[in-house]
């Protein structure tokens, strides 16, 4: 629990700043470099956080594709030459959305404030 508890803020910190440094949109994203690293960055030590995370938090969370985010970090690091930023950008908008809103659930469920 406690070490579930460190990782969902790591993932809600995550969140948070890949949604602040997109604020200005897609055409900054896609212009931006530096954007684009710190929007990588976050999208790919998110996914770390999720690995650690319990199987029985998982295994209670089956809305949340645990998977999927997985495979995208994976993508991400393994393939970093390749990195598609029209489907990061795609991942941003409609992907992060719903994953905050579990994830807002999931956090309020084991009484992290903030």
């Amino acid at each position: 629990m406690k070490d579930d508890r460190l990782h969902l803020i790591h993932i809600r910190e995550c969140l948070q700043r890949i949604e602040l440094y997109t604020a200005e949109g897609r055409k900054h994203f896609l212009a931006d470099p530096k954007t684009q690293d710190a929007v990588l960055r976050n999208l790919h030590t998110l996914p770390e956080s999720t690995q650690r995370l319990s199987k029985e938090l998982k295994d209670a969370h089956p809305e949340v594709e645990w998977r999927s985010i997985s495979g995208f970090r994976n993508v991400l690091v393994h393939d970093y030459l390749g990195i598609n930023l029209e489907l990061v950008w795609r991942v941003i908008e409609q992907d992060i959305p719903t994953l905050k809103t579990h994830m807002r659930q999931i956090i309020h469920e084991h009484g992290i404030e903030g």
